[in-house]
Formats: structure tokens, C-alpha cells, sequence
């Protein structure tokens, strides 16, 4: 299962973000068992979900519900940012 955002875009990590209005960044994506304790953890534990980081208001928040609160900005490495 591949988290998207609203608009359709796949959520990757690295992805830079508006979450609630505030920039941030995908820290962490976790949708299936990969191998990887920290990632396997969040798939296991929750269900998968993203970790966004967004430093003014939350710190890190994993969301297992992706809705209109996260807004997709520009992929990480992109020239236009």
C-alpha cells in the first residue's frame, strides 16, 4: 500500500511538505515490512503511516491517515525548490 497525498503525488521521504499550513519534511515512510526494525516497528505496531517533521509546531508527527492537512511541496532534490 503506497501512501499518496491528496493531489496523487506518492509520499516519499524527503518530500517537503505544508502540515497544517507550516512547512516540514518527510522524515519516514512506513508501509510494509522492509527488514528495518524502526520501519518494521510503525507498520506493525499501527498500521504504517509517515513521520513528518515540521520543527515550529509539532515536531514530529506520524500519521497513519494521510488528509488535506498535508500538502505535498516539492520532492527532495528537486531543482525548483
Amino acid at each position: 500500500m503506497a501512501f499518496t497525498y491528496q493531489s496523487g503525488e506518492e509520499i516519499r521521504k524527503g518530500d517537503r511538505v505544508l502540515l497544517h499550513g507550516e512547512p516540514g519534511e518527510i522524515q519516514l515512510v512506513a508501509e510494509r515490512l522492509t527488514g528495518d526494525p524502526e520501519l518494521d516497528w510503525y507498520v506493525t505496531e499501527c498500521g504504517g503511516g509517515v513521520m513528518v517533521v515540521e520543527p515550529k509546531a509539532f515536531g514530529r508527527l506520524f500519521l497513519t491517515k494521510i488528509d488535506e492537512d498535508l500538502v505535498f511541496v516539492s520532492r527532495a532534490g528537486d531543482a525548483a525548490t
